[in-house]
């Protein structure tokens, strides 16, 4: 994942005729923090954790993305998201550059009061190089809202006055704003929208499959669900549903655990791999990385692939899906919503003046509309598949504020 993002930068920079100084400038994070965090287990015994904050570039302005909680968390993965939320900010031209946390563990199974101890000690471990304009971190995979308000309080003991800038994601009482927990979903919404626009399809009726059910996937579905699509598959870690006349999302939104898992109260499972291959007419990843890769793409049958997962299509499966002539929309565009969102909250908490819903949602999809045509545009220009065209779009940016500063 991390080779195939440096693999397109270069590409992209050279289609905007930056030199080599510059690939080597924006190729790997300015910053890389790796730590350890000590935590008093439930049964008394200390287990010492590995965590990780990567700083791509701050040329634009401080850094700004998700910290994640899980198994496979490890340090290239850390460094490569840092530079696709490098690339996020680009495209919505917003004022960051990319940062990104994680720490390798199983939340799913660890207490409260061990994912607290955790989430403090993280803060604690990384707090010299973060704060509201340095590097602003938010929710990601197995986190969320609680685990943001336990690291804000840290942080806010830490410096001895209240910092609600300092990270994004939290619960309304605390700073958070309208919107945010269902951003990343309804940005996707949004681009499908408009995805399906260039495609003819009207997405009213139109047979949507969505691979994972975790917070942008259920929402997603609950968005599709509600704007009139048949979401004829959905799926979970442990395997999948289907129905051609469409799933009751409301029940299955009913039904799930706090990690999104549903599929073991149905006998009548399929597997991942048969759920991306399912005749459709939008299909969304919404899992994890490496789900569509050049020994399934021949056998996606959707005419649009939106992906709201980072990474879930290799650089493999991008050209064969493109000379296929399914249209394909890159996740640092369509995922773009949760940052998005996260900077107007940050926004919010630097002028102690808080928006209603509808402000929120409206211009996210001023941003999101915009970012789409964008790309879409700087794709015909150049005669490039949306993927190349999102990296031109959104590294330009970086490439551009870098030159300024004298940086490259």
């Amino acid at each position: 994942m991390y080779h195939s993002t440096q693999t397109v930068i270069h590409e992209a920079l050279k289609k905007l005729n930056f030199g080599d100084q510059m690939y080597e400038l924006l190729k790997e994070p300015l910053r890389f923090l790796e730590v350890r965090i000590p935590v008093k287990m439930d049964d008394g015994t200390v287990k010492v954790f590995t965590g990780y904050r990567s700083q791509h570039n701050d040329s634009v302005g401080p850094t700004k993305g998700g910290i994640r909680f899980h198994p496979e968390v490890n340090e290239a993965e850390v460094k490569a998201l840092s530079i696709w939320m490098s690339l996020k900010c680009g495209i919505t031209n917003l004022p960051f550059g990319g940062g990104k946390g994680g720490i390798i563990c199983d939340p799913r199974e660890m207490s409260g009061r061990e994912l607290e101890c955790l989430s403090r000690g993280y803060v604690r471990a990384i707090s010299q190089i973060v704060g509201p304009c340095k590097d602003i971190p938010a929710p990601d995979v197995y986190t969320n809202s609680q685990i943001m308000a336990w690291m804000v309080d840290e942080y806010s003991h830490l410096r001895e006055f209240d910092s609600p800038g300092f990270i994004t994601g939290k619960p309304l009482v605390l700073g958070g704003s309208k919107g945010r927990e269902t951003a990343t979903a309804h940005g996707v919404a949004i681009v499908i929208e408009e995805a399906a626009k260039k495609k003819g399809i009207n997405l009213k009726d139109a047979r949507v499959v969505i691979q994972g059910f975790g917070n942008a996937g259920s929402y997603l579905a609950k968005f599709m669900h509600d704007a009139g699509a048949k979401v004829v598959g959905v799926s979970d870690v442990l395997g999948a549903i289907t129905d051609p006349n469409g799933l009751d999302i409301d029940y299955l939104l009913d039904c799930r655990d706090s990690f999104g898992t549903f599929s073991s109260l149905f006998s009548n499972t399929i597997s991942n791999k048969e759920l991306l291959e399912l005749d459709c007419d939008i299909l969304v990843p919404a899992a994890i990385s490496n789900q569509i890769t050049e020994e399934n793409a021949y056998d996606i049958k959707a005419l649009i692939v939106v992906e709201a997962a980072n990474g879930p299509t290799t650089l493999e499966a991008t050209k064969i899906l493109n000379d296929r002539g399914v249209f394909l929309v890159p996740d640092i565009l369509s995922n773009a919503g949760g940052v998005t969102v996260s900077y107007f909250e940050w926004v919010q908490n630097n002028q102690s003046y808080y928006w209603t819903e509808e402000e929120v949602d409206n211009k996210l999809k001023k941003i999101m509309v915009d970012s789409f045509e964008n790309v879409y545009r700087i794709s015909k220009i150049h005669q490039v598949d949306m993927r190349l065209a999102a990296y031109m779009v959104g590294i330009k940016k970086l490439a551009e504020a870098s030159c300024f500063r004298g940086w490259a």
